[in-house]
């Protein structure tokens, strides 16, 4: 679910960037109907979902440092900084408001609504459950496949040059054993 929910964030990240760098500010007004369907699309993606956290883990980061600080103040620090973390509980409408704002600059109405009922879908909610999952192996397969390709590659070009120049021909370098060339020998 981690590799989900980073490729959701980084898509966010990059439509919220793109969309800052694209348009000065005002430039494009929203209308209500798409903001509604903006938001109905990154419920069904959980777009924000990556972002739950940041509140609880500031709050328990910052109770951590307070309490190194000053042992002696712990109920005050705890009290203090969840009564504080609660009031900033509301500014996550904030993100959410920016989120949709950065889909409907993107797509149009009718593409939030197709995405929002896709990812409704029951073939859409298993998009999202397994697509890591498939993710996954699909970079598996392709290192295994680019480590055959390159092996090949090597082998038919030594051959055919050992072919052509004979003795003078160079000989295959070692294979790769995690991702980068082997370092060569001193014979």
């Amino acid at each position: 679910m981690k590799l989900a929910q980073r490729a959701r964030m980084i898509a966010l990240t990059a439509a919220v960037a793109l969309t800052a760098l694209s348009f000065p500010a005002g430039a494009q007004e929203v209308s209500e109907e798409h903001l509604k369907a903006a938001r109905a699309a990154i419920d069904a993606i959980n777009a924000t979902d990556p972002f739950d956290n940041y509140l609880p883990d500031a709050a328990a980061s910052l109770k951590a440092q307070l309490i190194q600080q000053s042992p002696n103040l712990v109920d005050l620090i705890n009290t203090t900084v969840d009564e504080k973390a609660l009031d900033l509980a509301a500014r996550r409408a904030d993100l959410e408001k920016e989120a949709a704002i950065a889909y409907a600059r993107l797509f149009s109405q009718e593409d939030l609504q197709n995405i929002a009922t896709f990812y409704n879908s029951p073939t859409g909610k298993k998009l999202l459950s397994d697509g890591p999952i498939v993710t996954r192996e699909l970079l598996q397969a392709a290192e295994i496949w680019r480590r055959g390709v390159a092996r090949d590659l090597t082998n038919s070009v030594v051959e055919t040059l050992q072919v052509a120049a004979g003795a003078e021909a160079p000989k295959a370098p070692a294979e790769e054993t995690d991702g980068a060339a082997a370092a060569p020998s001193s014979n």
